[in-house]
């Protein structure tokens, strides 16, 4: 599992109980069953769950502009060699790779906009 599937393991994104399953046995008849109807992907409210969690963190983490702040607050690895690991997986350009600082502003706003395209209730103001 990836570093970023951590973080949407921890969000609670992908939590919806399993689908129910069907037994047949060899003596059973065909039988047609009709294509199950699509499933509305539930949407999490990243900002609530960050803000409870923060709230209930013996430090003061300010998730909304730090990535460091924001691993921390899901309870993962922050060092430098994680955050690399992340903006690797998440495709972060080369030339931001060799400045922490680009990187972590980069990975960032990554983190958000990858968290809202799976779902995540992100406010545009966290994603710009």
């Amino acid at each position: 599992m990836g570093m970023f599937s951590n973080i949407l393991s921890k969000l609670g994104f992908g939590d919806k109980p399993a689908a129910p399953v069907v037994e047949t046995t060899a003596a059973a008849a065909p039988v047609a069953v009709e294509a199950a109807a699509p499933v509305a992907i539930a949407v999490v409210d990243v900002v609530a769950q960050l803000n409870d969690l923060a709230a209930a963190h013996a430090e003061k983490l300010n998730w909304k502009v730090s990535i460091v702040d924001l691993m921390k607050l899901l309870d993962l690895d922050s060092s430098l060699a994680s955050r690399k690991e992340l903006a690797t997986e998440l495709g972060c350009p080369v030339e931001k790779m060799g400045d922490s600082a680009q990187m972590n502003m980069w990975l960032h706003k990554t983190v958000l906009q990858k968290l809202a395209d799976n779902g995540g209730d992100v406010p545009v103001e966290l994603l710009s």
